[in-house]
């Protein structure tokens, strides 16, 4: 007795412990929802405009729009969330950004209006709002066209079997670009040739060439063979792209062009005068066209002009020289190509060089040794260059002591060397280079060089004091190399940058070159920036001057900055009396030492210090704010370059209030002629500054410039994600307002935000009945899914197609009549088992009193659904029919189900259904296993008030869905209770003695 009545207090004792852990998780779960409020992470979906094409696709399993190219694109993304997300489009192909530019689209709507064939690919919408993780939905667009066909013809000629007798084949290939690949047609004359209805023909696929491409091969080319030839192209009507053709005349004159050009090659033309290349056409059949092109993929000459086969360029100068080609193509065989040289004669760039004994390294001129003198020059052509040497003016000839030698005439640039052997005192002077084209008409190019006891070899030096130089950001510096020597030669100056203990390696000069040229020894740098700081190297160059080794000497630059922090600008909001503090990140500075910073607020000093023991920041507190606190502080941190300063605005300014986008039923209407609206928002980080104490509301109409203005008082503090409501009414139909909402504290008016709001009249705003046979092609509104693999089709039995799947779908509508329309799945190819359309309904609102979410059923009207089917068919598949209610998310719930074949004749399906919402019936129809499973619906009708009648096949009435939250706990506990909600009261059975109420108010 007493281990029975201990074995009891134990049982209720777990039992009362499940009952505290129930109530636990209960608090826990109302707590997390008061903290989150209504901010909630983004969704997305892609919708679009318009009708997709109708498309032959095997696998629908990704959603693809497909569009004809030329017409508009038009993708909507609807997003939930709160705050609002914020939406960006973006594009790839193939893996690879495809952005133009780029770019990205931040707007609800991607619109692209005459679209073509490069711009389909995969699209990305992109929305986020700071709460949880972003949400990203995609659509590919796939770009349907179809361009002009083109034939091009082959011929191929056996080797000869009689000396009079040869067999001749021609290949026929019609080619488009397309999107789907085409399927292609070929006719003789007014006969549409097929594999084997000719012996003499055969068509066929290459193995190359993707799609449906086929060549007609004419085989042993034979009298009959000589006809008109039609190539037809067609992508099957798809996105009403119609068919295109191209046509080919076989004779037996048709041949491959074949081309000359008439004129010596190369062609050498003097600057100014006019050069005309004409291309002659002496076979092909039909006739070829001609373009000319430059080798290289070079454009033509500006001033050049094309006239059939003569290409004429006037004025030509070097620039205008090279290869010139003439392509001739008439689709029969390859192109003829014919190319031609234009030597355009000059010459220039003229150089010199000084080799002081060559055989001995030596880096002066001596007496009694050897001197070379190199002078080079490019000219054009290279064969007609030719150079003289004068000595003081006056003609000089190779001899012993005198050696005058050249390049070979190939060479190019060409190349003159003087050998002075055992130099005397006799023989310093100017020696002259003088270079000319043998056939004249172009001014020669001369180069002196002088030959004398003060030719010396150059020598580099920095002025005293210029090896390092320290100058600030954005000033202007000269470096300096001194050359002495004689001829002085040019600088050449690059930079050098050290990598440890590795080998200099070459950095770019301020112009974006590895190099620069200087003249005078100087290198001016404008407006230098810190990037410049290094090693600068200046050397001589090896021409127009000695051939020696190159001097050179280092130039240090050290450019100094002033200091670069963080945050340059940052606002903070706090409430009065409230403690915070403000840092300052020195970032980087040069130099670095000897740093000094200085607060203030306003032009009031606050406090000032300098940097020590290598602290990169520097921090000012605030204790208790009051109302000369509020403003701008600056910290400026400063070195011998200048100052860097960070800015503070310290405001009591409340943060803008976030619009509420997703409110259930936020529009209504009470009287013909005005309107209502819920206004819904939340405070951003309410809790940043003072209590908010009221808002004021502005509204204005759409096109007018007048605003009404009202205070909303609070009372008080809003928390952070709490809902707050203001009704909007006695608004005008069908106008749009723009709304305004203010904050305000004590300290003042806070951020603003605006929204605009948009009238949308309801189908039916207080729905009574409706009712739709389908008798216009408006569908009473009905629309089509756009998510769904295919779609519903309005049919009357009057204009069925005789093609039609026999054994299946209606002969009449509903009331026997052959005129009556219907609503019908047609389940032929290409569609697929499993395959699903969906019929939307209008968008209703309902007479209901109460919107609060866990509120019982009898407080929500109930209506009657009612329809005619017809299922006939031994494929028949499915008939579904959900309840789509709106809200935060959009979600279907099942009030009706029938498969299989119910016979050849109509029936008619009534379900009460019971929404709390505005809500849309769906009708789906599930494609079955085969062809013969066409199903039709028709005279659909709702109305308010439960079925009078429900026939049998009725499965379930729609009750509202619990609450997620009651729901969860009694999944969580795991304790396998039986849960139900009866309107406020959840009532969770545990076994036949205990139960658990939980009541809401």
């Amino acid at each position: 007795m007493g281990g029975g009545e201990a074995a009891r207090r134990t049982e209720e004792d777990e039992k009362m412990g499940v009952l505290f852990g129930l109530l636990w998780l209960l608090t826990s779960c109302l707590q997390g929802v008061h903290g989150q409020g209504v901010y909630a992470s983004p969704t997305v979906q892609i919708v679009y405009s318009g009708q997709p094409c109708n498309m032959e696709e095997e696998h629908y399993s990704e959603r693809v729009y497909t569009i004809r190219e030329g017409e508009t694109l038009e993708l909507q993304c609807l997003v939930t969330g709160h705050p609002r997300p914020q939406i960006r489009w973006t594009k790839t192909v193939g893996g690879a950004s495809d952005c133009q530019g780029n770019s990205s689209l931040h707007s609800e709507t991607l619109r692209i209006e005459t679209i073509s064939r490069h711009q389909g690919g995969r699209y990305y919408c992109k929305a986020e709002n700071g709460v949880g993780s972003p949400a990203i939905r995609s659509m590919r667009v796939d770009v349907y066209y179809l361009d002009n066909p083109k034939i091009t013809v082959h011929q191929s000629i056996d080797e000869a079997k009689e000396q009079f007798y040869f067999e001749r084949t021609v290949f026929l290939r019609c080619v488009a670009n397309s999107n789907p690949p085409a399927h292609y047609t070929w006719r003789r004359g007014r006969e549409v040739l097929s594999q084997g209805s000719d012996s003499g023909v055969e068509i066929y696929k290459p193995f190359f060439t993707q799609g449906e491409t086929k060549i007609l091969k004419l085989k042993n080319l034979r009298l009959q063979d000589y006809a008109d030839y039609t190539c037809i192209s067609s992508v099957r009507n798809v996105c009403g792209i119609r068919d295109k053709s191209t046509h080919f005349s076989l004779n037996n004159r048709t041949a491959p062009p074949s081309i000359k050009l008439p004129l010596d090659n190369p062609l050498v033309v003097n600057p100014g005068e006019t050069i005309t290349l004409v291309c002659v056409v002496f076979d092909g059949d039909p006739p070829p066209k001609l373009r000319w092109l430059r080798l290289g993929g070079k454009e033509l000459p500006k001033r050049s002009m094309v006239s059939g086969g003569t290409l004429t360029v006037p004025v030509v100068n070097m620039d205008d020289g090279g290869t010139y080609t003439c392509v001739a193509s008439n689709n029969v065989g390859n192109p003829a190509k014919k190319s031609s040289s234009i030597l355009v004669r000059g010459l220039r760039k003229g150089r010199f060089w000084i080799t002081p004994d060559p055989y001995h390294n030596e880096d002066n001129i001596q007496i009694g040794r050897e001197v070379k003198i190199s002078c080079q020059v490019e000219a054009t052509p290279p064969e007609e260059l030719q150079f003289g040497w004068m000595k003081n003016g006056r003609p000089l000839r190779s001899s012993e002591r005198m050696v005058i030698s050249h390049t070979g005439s190939t060479v190019s640039p060409g190349t003159t060397n003087l050998d002075i052997i055992d130099l005397k005192f006799t023989d310093f002077g100017t020696y002259t280079c003088v270079a000319s084209l043998r056939n004249g008409g172009i001014p020669e190019i001369s180069i002196d060089v002088n030959i004398s006891s003060t030719t010396v070899p150059p020598e580099l030096s920095i002025p005293k004091g210029q090896s390092h130089l320290i100058t600030q950001e954005g000033d202007t510096v000269d470096l300096q190399c001194l050359v002495s020597g004689k001829p002085k030669p040019i600088i050449l100056w690059s930079r050098v940058e050290e990598s440890g203990a590795a080998a200099a390696v070459a950095a770019l000069m301020p112009d974006g070159s590895p190099q620069m040229e200087s003249y005078d020894g100087i290198l001016r740098i404008s407006n230098v920036t810190k990037e410049l700081s290094g090693t600068y190297r200046c050397q001589t160059s090896q021409y127009n001057g000695f051939n020696v080794k190159p001097r050179e000497a280092l130039i240090q630059l050290l450019v100094q900055y002033p200091p670069t922090v963080e945050p340059v600008f940052t606002e903070i909001r706090q409430a009065l009396g409230r403690a915070f503090s403000l840092t300052c990140r020195l970032l980087e500075a040069h130099p670095a030492r000897l740093l000094q910073y200085e607060w203030k607020l306003g032009s009031r000093l606050l406090t000032v210090g300098e940097f020590i023991d290598q602290r990169l920041e520097t921090t000012y507190q605030v204790k208790a704010l009051n109302r000369e606190g509020y403003g701008k502080y600056t910290c400026d941190i400063t070195n011998e370059a200048g100052a860097g300063r960070c800015t503070f605005f310290v405001t009591g300014k409340a943060y803008a209030p976030e619009f509420y986008y997703d409110t259930y039923n936020n529009l209504w209407q009470n009287r013909p002629q005005v309107y209502s609206f819920k206004l819904q928002w939340t405070q951003m980080e309410p809790n940043a500054v003072d209590r908010i104490l009221a808002y004021r509301l502005g509204i204005r109409q759409m096109g007018q410039s007048r605003w009404w203005e009202q205070e909303i008082p609070m009372e008080g503090t809003i928390q952070k994600g709490e809902l707050l409501t203001y009704n909007l009414t006695e608004l005008i139909k069908p106008e749009s307002y723009l709304v305004r909402l203010t904050p305000i504290t004590r300290y003042g008016e806070g951020d603003a935000t605006e929204r605009i709001i948009t009238y949308s009249a309801p189908v039916n705003p207080h729905l009574r009945e409706f009712q739709c046979g389908f008798e216009d092609e408006a569908l009473c509104v009905f629309s089509q899914d756009k998510e769904d693999e295919f779609d519903w089709t309005r049919r009357s039995a009057a204009t069925r197609n005789t093609k039609n799947t026999p054994n299946t779908g209606p002969n009449s509508d509903h009331t026997g009549s052959k005129q009556g329309f219907y609503m019908y799945i047609e389940t032929s190819r290409p569609r697929l088992e499993g395959d699903k359309a969906r019929l939307l309904s209008p968008t209703f609102n309902i007479n209901s009193k109460s919107s609060t979410p866990l509120s019982s059923v009898s407080n929500n009207p109930t209506y009657c659904l009612a329809f005619y089917y017809h299922m006939y068919g031994k494929h028949i598949g499915a008939l579904n029919v959900f309840l789509r209610q709106k809200g935060r998310k959009v979600k279907d719930t099942s009030v009706w189900s029938l498969n299989g074949n119910q016979g050849d004749h109509w029936r008619q399906a009534r379900v009460n259904i019971h929404p709390t919402t505005a809500f849309q019936m769906v009708m789906e129809g599930v494609r079955g296993s085969g062809v013969e499973g066409d199903i039709a619906i028709d005279d659909v009708m709702i109305e308010e008030g439960e079925c009078k009648d429900p026939p049998p096949n009725n499965l379930r009435s729609f009750a509202p869905p619990s609450s997620h939250c009651i729901w969860q706990l009694c999944i969580t506990l795991s304790l396998a209770l039986i849960c139900r909600q009866r309107s406020t009261v959840l009532y969770c059975k545990m076994d036949r003695q205990t139960a658990v109420f939980l009541s809401f108010e």
